[in-house]
């Protein structure tokens, strides 16, 4: 091509040189003697300059696609295909260009595609990463790095067989890459965990992503051989930061411990990684040595008859011992029907409404039945409950679905709650609807410490502590639901407790109640809080040893 170009701009410079040289030199042909060797030579080479231009031009034409071709595959695009048309060396060369293309591109596959599930495999993921870490870094912009883990898959597995597990790998990793913005990625790490990767996002955006994708794959249904509907949930974990904060391996690592800590708190939730905070007020509350082996004790005996057996076991209880609760059942079973979850959802949820309350059986009688403020000592016993519930229920293999909604139920939305001081969405959703409907319940019956409100001021409360102690999107469906009419007592709980043995063993006395400041409210659990009112002072059962109450909302028991 080099020579045949050469030769076409030489060819026309001669045959100029020659005329301006011999102005008569076209007589030349049609003369004889030495005029007709010049004449010859530019003949010779205007015929050399329009071969070469012709062959240039033709060189250019049918070979010019399959040079863009090869560039285009040498910087890597691999899906490019040329026609392979005409016959002879160009057929053959487009022939192999195509056949170049194809091997490239599975060789690159194999070496970036997790070939089960379509997604990027960890090394890919892994370059990318580093890739979007370095240029967060460079332009100060924001990052978000998540871990995700399908909740109880060896059980898919093992009650399905690894074909139904490979079908539910693959349905989650194209759902969650289907519901992805465009400038995001996802890869499977290994296993059942994928990570993703969100650029351009803050850790609070990325919670907010993460949360819709978890109900998206909640929500979705695989068809497996036995099980035309088998649906699983995720567990999620999220880190992030922005510009030059941010390095790879620490978001890899702070990704994947909030993961488990989301697994570790009931699974089924988005849990945001925090350093943790030295100077947080937010009671841990420790169990005592009496407080767990009182637990491990009622624990064992609920074993033996799960729900049924505990269910009447705390029936005979008062209302504010930890009695299982129509209301509070009907109330999270309706939000839970609006809320479209699937049945297993609400069925848990439901169960763990009914024995949110199960731990205060652990508890000394006289600190629940004292009608006074309660000491700072007496308070560390009541933040205990949760976590004594938990035990009860840990010890009951067919209610532990239950148990993260129990242990988490006295959480608040803005945080501060306990017993680990979870907030927004890193607490379970059912714990959130629990939390409502226990202290409207709690806010309409009387309690030894407070008399009860109506209907209408506890739809008033609610709404003011949404945002800081309830979810407010919750507390918006409470009120669509019962803003006209209280909610019912589920007949089937009322049923259950108006059996012929708990009518006989139901304590007839009711401790006796204690006026409380017009100003001043509390939910179960012995929490007065100050709702607002300026220069009001009260008196509350504290909230942990030399604090003072949190004065951002009910305070729920």
């Amino acid at each position: 091509m080099r020579l045949l170009g050469v030769l076409a701009l030489v060819a026309p410079v001669m045959v100029g040189i020659l005329f301006i040289s011999n102005p008569d030199l076209t007589a030349s042909w049609v003369e004889h003697g030495s005029r007709s060797v010049v004449a010859a030579v530019t003949a010779v080479t205007i015929g050399v300059a329009l071969t070469s231009f012709i062959c240039w031009t033709i060189v250019r034409i049918r070979y010019g696609r399959l040079v863009q071709a090869a560039e285009r595959i040498a910087a890597g695009d691999y899906t490019i295909a040329v026609s392979e048309a005409g016959g002879g060396i160009e057929a053959r060369l487009g022939a192999a260009i195509n056949r170049i293309s194809a091997s490239l591109a599975d060789t690159t596959d194999r070496a970036t595609v997790d070939r089960l599930t379509g997604v990027a495999n960890r090394q890919a993921l892994l370059a990318a990463l580093f890739a979007e870490v370095e240029r967060a870094s460079r332009y100060e912009r924001p990052l978000c790095v998540a871990f995700v883990d399908i909740d109880h898959f060896k059980t898919v597995n093992d009650s399905y067989g690894h074909a139904a597990g490979d079908i539910v790998l693959r349905g989650v990793a194209q759902t969650i890459a289907e519901n992805l913005r465009t400038s995001d990625q996802i890869g499977r790490y290994g296993g059942e965990e994928f990570m993703l990767i969100l650029t351009e996002t803050t850790v609070d955006e990325g919670a907010a992503l993460s949360e819709k994708l978890r109900k998206v794959v909640e929500r979705l249904r695989h068809v497996v051989e036995g099980n035309d509907g088998l649906s699983v949930t995720i567990s999620i974990g999220i880190v992030g930061g922005i510009g030059k904060q941010l390095r790879m391996e620490n978001l890899v690592r702070d990704a994947d411990a909030a993961m488990y800590s989301a697994k570790s708190l009931g699974r089924n939730q988005t849990y945001i990684f925090e350093e943790p905070d030295e100077d947080s007020r937010v009671p841990r509350a420790p169990i005592s040595d009496a407080g767990r082996a009182r637990a491990v004790e009622i624990g064992q005996r609920a074993r033996e008859a799960a729900t049924d057996m505990l269910t009447s076991f705390i029936a005979p209880l008062p209302h504010y011992r930890g009695q299982p609760s129509a209301l509070i059942a009907a109330i999270v079973s309706e939000m839970a029907l609006r809320l479209e979850l699937p049945d297993a959802e609400i069925d848990r949820i439901r169960v763990a409404a009914l024995l949110h309350d199960v731990g205060k059986v652990g508890l000394p009688q006289a600190i629940l039945d004292k009608p006074a403020a309660l000491t700072s000592a007496e308070w560390r016993s009541v933040v205990q409950h949760p976590r004594i519930g938990q035990v009860i229920l840990e010890h009951a293999a067919a209610l532990r679905d239950a148990v993260p909604i129990i242990l988490h139920h006295h959480e608040r939305f803005g945080g501060h709650g306990y017993p680990y001081g979870l907030r927004a969405n890193e607490i379970p959703l059912g714990a959130r609807i629990v939390a409502i409907a226990d202290a409207y319940d709690a806010m309409t019956n009387d309690r030894p410490y407070k008399r009860a409100i109506s209907h209408d001021a506890a739809i008033a409360e609610l709404k003011l502590h949404a945002g800081t102690q309830f979810d407010p999107e919750l507390v918006i469906l409470f009120c669509d639901l019962f803003a006209d009419r209280p909610p019912r007592p589920d007949p089937t709980v009322l049923a259950m407790m108006e059996s012929p043995t708990t009518r006989t063993t139901r304590r007839e006395r009711r401790p006796r109640g204690v006026p409380i400041a017009s100003e001043t409210m509390a939910a179960e659990g012995h929490g007065l809080v100050d709702l607002g009112r300026p220069g009001a002072s009260t008196q509350s059962h504290g909230d942990g040893p030399g604090s003072t109450p949190d004065q951002r909302g009910i305070a729920t028991g």
